[in-house]
């Protein structure tokens, strides 16, 4: 079944980085356009993350976006998320795809050529490709790749791909001409005091250049 999503501008959370309450964030960052949004935790219990993940889903599904839930499928399967979104380090992407179903989105982070069709081959919908400028929300990130890779990636896979990583208003253009189908971010929104403003503002620049094609 084809999964009809627009992964323009693709938010992702980070309690410690909102002004606000996590869910006041979201709903502004929603407010000013994002199209999907990731609810990302590392440091919280199971009980707490399907608590937190319940309100987000409940923000998103009355907009009728998709809610991903990163590493934890335990978590996402708990709250009904629309997907899960691994790392290579995270449960293999077969495996992932075998829990959740072919119903669920399935996103895959890659930062090479080879670990992208690997991840198509695997069952992913999505492919996060990055750190493409260098992040400072994830400190295990490694390297950036840069937009040359983004590019290699974009142009050999034929699923939807979101560069991510160190992305602004400045830069999100030239990832959207180096192939990605939107942007993900993380600190350019939920680290602002103006969520809503911020996301309208960085959507502009993505419709723009995706109005180019």
């Amino acid at each position: 079944m084809e999964k009809m999503i627009d992964y323009s501008l693709y938010v992702i959370t980070d309690r410690k980085l909102a002004s606000g309450s996590l869910e006041e964030t979201v709903r502004k960052a929603i407010a000013g356009g994002a199209t999907i949004v990731q609810y990302r935790e590392k440091d919280a219990a199971a009980s707490e993350m399907i608590e937190v993940a319940g309100r987000l889903h409940r923000i998103t599904k009355a907009v009728g976006i998709p809610l991903i839930i990163n590493d934890r499928l335990d978590v996402a399967l708990a709250v009904d998320a629309e997907g899960v979104h691994v790392g290579q380090d995270d449960m293999n992407a077969t495996y992932a795809r075998k829990i959740i179903g072919d119903s669920k989105l399935l996103g895959v982070s890659v930062k090479t050529v080879k670990e992208a069709l690997a991840a198509v081959r695997e069952g992913a919908d999505y492919l996060g490709v990055g750190d493409i400028f260098g992040t400072a929300t994830k400190k295990d990130a490694g390297e950036p790749i840069g937009l040359k890779m983004l590019k290699k990636i974009a142009d050999r896979v034929n699923i939807p791909v979101v560069g991510i990583g160190g992305i602004t208003k400045v830069n999100a253009g030239s990832v959207m001409e180096s192939g990605a189908d939107g942007v993900a971010v993380i600190s350019a929104i939920i680290g602002k005091p103006d969520p809503e403003k911020e996301a309208r503002e960085l959507m502009g620049i993505v419709r723009k250049r995706k109005n180019r094609e």
